[in-house]
C-alpha cells in the first residue's frame, strides 16, 4: 500500500510542479486550473486522469489489504501486492506516454490485471 500511495503522491507532485511552472511563466492564472486540467496540454489532462485513476483504486485495494490485515490473512495479499503496484505504475505510465488507441488498449490490460487480482482477493478473503 505504501508503494501505491507513493505512486499517487508522485503523480500529484508532478502535476503541481508543472502547474506551478505554468503560473510562474504566466501561462495560467493560479486560480484558473480545473480538476481535469482541461484547457492545458494533453499530457496534463492525461496526468490528471492517471492521478484520479490511482485515487479511485485506493479504496478498493486499500480496503482489501485492510481486511487481510484485520483478519490476519495477509498471506492472501502478500504474493500479489507487488503485481498490483507494477500494473498500476504501468497503467499510469502508459497513460502519461500516449493517448493513442494502442496505448488505451495496453492501459486497459494493466487495469485488467489489477481487477483480476482484486476479484481473487475478494473471493479468498470472503
Amino acid at each position: 500500500m505504501t508503494g501505491f500511495i507513493a505512486w499517487a503522491l508522485f503523480l500529484l507532485i508532478l502535476m503541481e510542479v508543472i502547474r506551478a511552472y505554468f503560473v510562474s511563466i504566466r501561462q495560467v492564472a493560479a486560480n484558473a486550473f480545473k480538476p481535469d486540467n482541461s484547457g492545458l496540454p494533453p499530457f496534463m489532462q492525461r496526468l490528471a486522469r492517471a492521478h484520479m485513476n490511482c485515487i479511485e483504486g485506493l479504496p478498493i485495494f486499500g480496503g482489501l489489504m485492510a481486511v487481510a490485515i484485520m483478519t490476519m490473512r495477509t498471506d492472501v495479499t502478500d504474493g500479489l501486492a507487488y503485481w498490483v503496484l507494477a500494473a498500476r505504475v504501468a497503467q499510469s505510465s502508459i497513460h502519461l506516454a500516449s493517448g493513442s488507441e494502442t496505448a488505451a488498449t495496453l492501459r486497459f490490460l494493466a487495469f485488467a490485471v489489477q481487477l483480476v487480482i482484486a476479484v481473487y482477493w475478494v473471493f479468498k478473503l470472503s
